[in-house]
């Protein structure tokens, strides 16, 4: 079937249209694009004209605005703070957003922003900050201690172990308060993260006495995996000591940690922890130091620390 041609493309159709020209027709695919280039060379000339707008207003950006500002070199300040002291760099994370930290006499909030402890004036709840060598300690941590840089309460804190002339220093990691053995004090931030950031996997050593006699399948389900709140949980390896009447000893080793995570393993499959004993942090042991004792770490332990764990 033959359709009509409407006329109201070319006429008026009574609402006050005048009748259409006829178009060109399309160029061909070659001859478009050689009618588009130079208006790309020229819009590449003219750059002024389809500048971005952060540029000025289509000024070119001269040299001297293209250098980076001052206030990018340097460091962090999370990471000066933890540094010289401070705790972690999640701690010191909240001296900056609670505004408890200034720079030159400013009120510093947010976390991006660097300074030079040698040229500035960095100052903590209005003191300056100190400047320290780097200490690293051992300590036999006691049943009772928090391992925290701050208790409102006033409680005990494995801090409280070491004289003061180690000046400011933080623990490394977390025992909970009824838990004892091996923690590591130190002022090196650096040095603190690599013992704890997951990806590290530095190996930490556990002495375990649980309640009831452990069946012998235990290090199997504990390394294959435990569900707790946080998802699936499994220890690195297992070790059963020694079997009693009422009771077990396991030797367990962790790569990540959790809160109360071992204790919570076993709960899961039915075994009380009576006393928890960290005794090693990857090659540093706790050996015969006596409870609440410390000690120096050598320089061959601090590297050893660093050599331990590391990705391939």
């Amino acid at each position: 079937m033959t359709r009509s041609h409407s006329p109201s493309r070319n006429h008026d159709n009574g609402r006050g249209k005048k009748p259409g020209r006829p178009r060109p027709l399309s160029p061909s695919r070659g001859e478009a694009r050689r009618k588009r280039r130079p208006i790309g060379e020229a819009r590449r000339k003219a750059g002024s004209l389809f500048a971005r707008p952060e540029t000025g207003g289509g000024k070119p950006a001269s040299p001297k605005a293209r250098q980076p500002e001052p206030a990018a070199e340097g460091h962090r300040i999370q990471k000066i703070l933890a540094a010289a002291g401070y705790g972690s760099r999640r701690e010191c994370e909240e001296l900056i957003l609670t505004g408890r930290v200034e720079v030159d006499g400013k009120i510093v909030t947010e976390l991006g922003v660097r300074a030079d402890p040698l040229t500035q004036r960095i100052r903590v709840d209005g003191e300056a900050l100190p400047k320290t060598r780097p200490v690293y300690l051992a300590v036999n941590k006691p049943k009772g201690y928090l391992c925290t840089h701050r208790d409102q309460q006033g409680r005990r804190r494995v801090i409280d172990l070491v004289p003061e002339q180690f000046g400011r220093v933080f623990p490394i990691g977390r025992l909970d308060q009824y838990s004892e053995g091996l923690i590591l004090l130190t002022n090196d931030g650096a040095f603190a993260e690599h013992l704890t950031h997951p990806r590290f996997e530095v190996p930490k050593k556990y002495q375990v006495l649980v309640a009831g006699q452990v069946e012998p399948d235990l290090p199997r389900r504990l390394q294959k995996g435990i569900h707790i709140a946080e998802g699936v949980v499994q220890a690195d390896e297992v070790k059963i000591k020694s079997r009693h009447a009422l009771s077990s000893v396991l030797e367990i080793v962790l790569r990540e940690g959790k809160n109360r995570e071992i204790r919570r393993m076993l709960a899961r499959i039915g075994h009380k922890v009576l006393t928890l004993r960290r005794i090693a942090i990857g090659p540093v042991k706790l050996a015969e130091m006596a409870p609440g004792e410390y000690r120096l770490l050598t320089k061959q332990e601090v590297a050893a620390l660093y050599n331990t764990g590391k990705p391939q």
